[in-house]
């Protein structure tokens, strides 16, 4: 990584965050979308893949987030593909601990061999000698399961030992396997379903920003169904914006190591969402909004 970004990252919304050593836009981008539909196979336009990807880096977001899953192995060669080499400022995270199967579902794939494999096809595909962070995928397609990490972890830990990876983190993970991870190495970020309307996590959230670690939430729109709320989109009319660029800005007014990883395929859409992450927010607009999540107000 030689080159670097050639816009300021203060000019993005909320400024940056710290992955262990690594310096990183709060504000980020999420690939899974430009795999095809369903998240499998090729995106039907590859330029737009391309350009979508070199207008986030050109827009000065340094945090991509990904996975071996997507396609699978699609969307880790496009970002070879458009970014390769990569400015030394730019800084990728991957996930392992699932596949994909013929039916398009995401079983898990957590035995250490499962864990070596990942790891080594993140490195071929996106050209590096070292992954920046690596996050272990638990659970499944419904959400956190309850039950020891330890095994798959451990592997990852011995791999990070071997230079392979940088930074570890664990995702779709309960409040307990957090805290089992940390037992057994430092981990720089967790990455869970979190939203507006979905607010399981926020004790969890105070408590890893006390730590310094990251919380990156994935479906920050509502993922397949998005956020609607008579509540947010009042508040997105009083400021003339969508409701989906209001609930960007909340998450990024909830709390300071909340890293936003919104995907899209359109570069337009990438610009939107950058937009609408900078909007501010009152105090008396961020109270309206809270009640969503705390069953103060009806979805």
């Amino acid at each position: 990584m030689s080159e670097t970004l050639n816009t300021p990252s203060a000019q993005l919304p909320g400024g940056t965050w710290t992955l262990g050593d690594l310096s990183v836009t709060r504000f980020g981008y999420g690939a899974m979308q430009l795999a095809g539909p369903g998240v499998m196979g090729p995106p039907a336009d590859r330029d737009g893949a391309l350009a979508v990807l070199r207008a986030a880096a050109g827009l000065g977001i340094s945090h991509i987030d990904t996975s071996g899953a997507y396609g699978p192995r699609v969307t880790n060669r496009l970002i070879r593909e458009a970014l390769y080499p990569y400015p030394a400022s730019l800084h990728i995270v991957t996930k392992v601990g699932a596949v994909r199967d013929q039916q398009g579902g995401w079983p898990p794939a957590r035995r250490p061999e499962d864990i070596r494999r990942a790891v080594h096809e993140n490195l071929e595909d996106l050209g590096v000698d070292t992954l920046d962070v690596v996050n272990l995928r638990l659970g499944d397609a419904q959400g956190p399961r309850p039950g020891s990490l330890a095994e798959p972890f451990e592997t990852l830990v011995e791999l990070q030992q071997q230079g392979l990876i940088r930074h570890l983190g664990v995702s779709n993970a309960t409040a307990e396997q957090v805290a089992e991870a940390r037992g057994i190495a430092p981990i720089v970020c967790v990455q869970n379903m979190y939203n507006l309307a979905y607010r399981q996590d926020d004790e969890l959230i105070d408590e890893l920003a006390g730590q310094g670690i990251a919380y990156v939430p994935f479906f920050p729109l509502g993922g397949f169904t998005p956020l609607q709320s008579t509540a947010l989109s009042a508040v997105a009319a009083r400021l003339d914006t969508t409701p989906m660029s209001v609930a960007l800005a909340w998450l990024l007014h909830r709390s300071p190591n909340i890293l936003l990883i919104p995907g899209t395929s359109s570069v337009a859409h990438l610009r939107e969402n950058v937009t609408g992450a900078g909007i501010s927010l009152s105090r008396e607009e961020l109270t309206e909004l809270d009640k969503i999540g705390h069953g103060g107000m009806s979805l």
